[in-house]
């Protein structure tokens, strides 16, 4: 499986197969080149300018609510949540997405916005690669963002949803989250190749954005 980070909380994923998912696709204000091709589906985790722009892009399917689907044979699960710490009511709902690709179980945070409790991190099952917003601001910090991961467990943990030099908006950089965790390694490509059987837990992978 391979694994693209576009910037901010935008991935295109792709299986062995062939089959393609775009996730949280932004528009050209967020300051990063915006996605202009086809895929097969599309996770919108909320309705926020920076996460939900899909003008240019070609789709079969677009997931944006709470559900189980199954499009093109690809499991999705999205999971309720909140894009505060006041139960939506400051910055409105949130959606985890929870993709089963080659084997491999993806989670995508979306915009979350408080640290999950026991029971929402048991709902989400076993983790191969997390996506975590670590900006804070709008978002967990990196210092939450670290514990929530921790939590959770994964082998892979790539973070997202922070400030970098083409980010038009104002986001904590990687340095807090950093300073919370350990075995990270940037990735000197904004694609990361998934095979074989993951093994290590909480194995930070910085993706390049260029």
């Amino acid at each position: 499986m391979k694994i693209k980070w576009l910037g901010h909380s935008s991935f295109l994923l792709q299986d062995s197969m062939g089959r393609t998912l775009l996730t949280d696709p932004f528009d050209g204000t967020v300051g990063y080149k915006v996605f202009q091709d086809k895929v097969d589906s599309i996770t919108i985790s909320h309705n926020h300018f920076d996460h939900n722009y899909t003008k240019n892009v070609k789709y079969s399917h677009i997931i944006d609510k709470p559900g189980f689907f199954n499009p093109d044979g690809i499991s999705i699960v999205g999971i309720p949540s909140y894009h505060d710490k006041v139960k939506g009511a400051k910055r409105g709902k949130n959606i985890i997405f929870v993709i089963e690709m080659d084997n491999y179980r993806i989670c995508h945070l979306g915009d979350i916005g408080y640290v999950l409790s026991k029971d929402e991190i048991d709902k989400l099952g076993k983790i191969d690669v997390l996506m975590i917003p670590v900006g804070g601001n709008f978002t967990i910090d990196g210092k939450e963002a670290a514990i929530l991961a921790k939590s959770i467990n994964s082998h892979i943990i790539i973070p997202m949803h922070y400030k970098t030099s083409l980010l038009t908006f104002e986001l904590d950089g990687l340095e807090k989250f950093l300073k919370y965790v350990k075995n990270a390694e940037r990735v000197k490509s904004n694609t990361l190749v998934v095979e074989n059987n993951l093994e290590k837990y909480n194995l930070v992978k910085i993706l390049d954005f260029k």
